[in-house]
């Protein structure tokens, strides 16, 4: 695998209930974009991981990992096991993924219109706790929340990563970091994060956004 590493940590497959992305299509548009190392990270399960796992070509190394609603708002926990639960305090859930000796990241963290930790400033004091914050996410709309997000990583002495935040296809690798080593474990990517970190910092077109919603209707109205 190349010296330069190109990782998207944030992405989502038709396992969560807002992508109609099949993880072996989510694989494809990674690989001719590029990305060696792709977190797939569904809202509330690892199965879509595992799946993209178990079919990935050996050029790209799948992470797995979970988007996971917290009572406080929405953490990333990569290099897991088993499924996190949702909905607990999220010190507590923080403790349940180190316990897998997975890694932690907070997603959009200032997004006004997702469950974003970072808005109230109480939470300021979970930021000892997290491995990195996004300080682009390829998917927030208007207002300032990169920008807010890469000053509290500054402030706190965060590593900062850019991420696609990927529900369809067309938004895999819009933004994603690179990183020099093999960021393919828990330890490899820590070791990445605190070298030479580039961010590639596109945006999701809002055309490709309508998709979410069309996607959450069909999981909807299918059978069970």
């Amino acid at each position: 695998m190349a010296d330069r590493a190109f990782v998207d940590l944030h992405c989502h497959t038709s396992a969560s209930f807002d992508s109609l992305a099949k993880p072996a299509s989510v694989i494809d548009a990674a690989a001719k974009r590029g990305l060696t190392h792709l977190a797939i990270t569904d809202h509330g399960t690892i199965d879509g991981a595992l799946a993209a796992r178990a079919a990935a070509p050996p050029e790209i190394a799948i992470i797995v990992g979970e988007e996971i609603r917290t009572a406080e708002g929405d953490l990333i926990a990569l290099f897991l096991q088993t499924a996190v639960a949702q909905h607990r305090p999220a010190k507590e859930t923080i403790d349940e993924v180190r316990a897998q000796g997975g890694l932690v990241g907070v997603p959009h963290p200032f997004d006004r219109f997702r469950g974003s930790l970072l808005r109230d400033a109480q939470m300021a004091s979970l930021a000892p706790l997290v491995d990195w914050v996004e300080v682009h996410n390829a998917r927030i709309v208007g207002g300032s929340g990169n920008e807010q997000a890469t000053l509290f990583a500054r402030e706190h002495g965060l590593h900062g990563v850019a991420v696609s935040d990927a529900h369809s296809t067309l938004e895999v690798g819009v933004a994603y970091a690179t990183l020099d080593g093999d960021p393919s474990t828990a330890g490899g990517l820590l070791d990445a994060l605190a070298g030479d970190v580039g961010l590639v910092t596109g945006r999701a077109s809002y055309y490709v956004r309508t998709f979410t919603p069309i996607a959450k209707l069909v999981h909807r109205l299918r059978p069970g």
